[in-house]
């Protein structure tokens, strides 16, 4: 199980799922490949008729969600953000990741149908970022890694509130209430895991969440939102052990197999002039909006930042490895794509196969510049204190 925790190894299982996802879809299986995405499992007492697509997309991507909450509350409160002094420069660096990437995309977009694809570039893979970033980053300050770690939490943050907001359909009071007090109980309950009714408790909080996420469901609001909505009201006490067991299945399953159902798409049979202007949106903003836009708010906030921060911020050296990795949208932005074009297939299928593109191009700048830095960081550590003072890494 400790291998699965592996940064790394997530990273390599998601390029495996999405590359045996995109080469089944384009070939002899693909007809069989696209009757089992789309296969619908129903559970009627529930009200719930999902296709085996939708299942692991809504449900366990829901996992993912969960887990990461837990993650963004420890860092709210005891990691890179659990302060305003700390979360400054990732916060105004992760700002910035957004709205240049959006603004590159609507440059490029310009019909307001196809606009509403404007969040699919924004995101940022924690999983593959921070597994790329541990395969060749070796000889970095350990602060770079802290740096992408809590752009990527925000980012996520972003991603969330995005979700809930601009891919709400019809939304459903009642669900939605009915939920609340679940998750507010299920936090209650998380504080009593460790008492001597432990699997009983556990159980029940299991019970709960489904229920909730089902609630969440029918209330229009995008069910991986439950996720959310739990993760961040348990205990820490509770909620580190849980994200420990979690972990290797997310990485070894849950987004394994989204990668792989979301990239069951036909390579489209059109000539490059003929692809929708989606495709060259999210293709450029992803890894060239992200790049300019987290370096530029990492170079804002350190100017805003007090003397003392500015001295131990990230150079602009530094800066550059994290907004390059920044880039690597993946999984989040595969999700945000099905959701904006999910009445246009073709387009989504553009969109997937850009988002995959964006994120190769961004893992591509991002290897190069990780490796030049880690050169830059070994060559400084070999000179003499007097040479380094008068030739310092930029």
């Amino acid at each position: 199980m400790s291998l699965l925790r592996s940064e790394r190894v997530a990273a390599f299982l998601l390029v495996i799922a999405a590359f045996v996802g995109l080469v089944v879809a384009n070939s002899a299986f693909g007809d069989a490949a696209v009757a089992v995405r789309d296969f619908h499992l129903a559970i009627p007492f529930l009200g719930l008729d999902l296709s085996v697509s939708h299942w692991v997309k809504d449900g366990l991507l829901a996992i993912f969600f969960f887990v990461a909450a837990i993650e963004l509350r420890h860092e709210l409160t005891h990691g890179e953000l659990d302060s305003r002094r700390k979360a400054l420069i990732p916060m105004v660096a992760a700002v910035g990741g957004v709205l240049v990437p959006s603004l590159v995309f609507l440059l490029i977009v310009t019909d307001p149908v196809y606009a509403v694809g404007w969040p699919i570039p924004t995101a940022t893979d924690i999983a593959f970022a921070l597994g790329v970033l541990a395969l060749v980053g070796r000889g970095l300050p350990s602060r770079v890694r802290a740096m992408l770690l809590a752009l990527a939490v925000i980012d996520d943050l972003i991603a969330i509130l995005i979700i809930a907001f601009f891919f709400t359909t019809d939304l459903q009071p009642l669900a939605l209430i009915g939920a609340v007090p679940l998750v507010l109980l299920f936090g209650w309950l998380s504080f009593r895991v460790r008492s001597k009714r432990a699997p009983l408790v556990i159980t029940a909080m299991i019970v709960i969440g489904l229920v909730t996420w089902v609630l969440v469901y029918h209330s229009g609001i995008h069910p991986t939102i439950a996720g959310v909505a739990l993760g961040l009201v348990m205990t820490p006490g509770s909620a580190e052990p849980t994200r420990r067991a979690l972990e290797p299945w997310t990485n070894a399953l849950v987004l394994p197999l989204f990668a792989l159902v979301a990239s069951i798409v036909l390579i489209p049979d059109v000539g490059v002039d003929e692809l929708n202007p989606v495709f060259w949106g999210i293709l450029v903003a992803l890894p060239v909006g992200k790049l300019i836009g987290i370096t530029a708010g990492a170079m804002i906030a350190r100017q805003l930042a007090p003397k003392r921060e500015r001295a131990a911020a990230l150079s602009i050296g530094d800066v550059l490895v994290v907004a390059s990795l920044g880039g690597i949208g993946f999984t989040v932005s595969l999700l945000m794509n099905e959701l904006a074009f999910e009445a246009v297939p073709d387009v989504a299928a553009e969109g997937t196969l850009a988002v995959l593109g964006g994120s190769l191009f961004s893992i591509i700048i991002g290897v190069i510049i990780t490796v030049v830095r880690v050169r830059q960081h070994r060559a400084s550590h070999t000179l003499e204190p007097e040479d380094a003072k008068e030739n310092p890494v930029a």
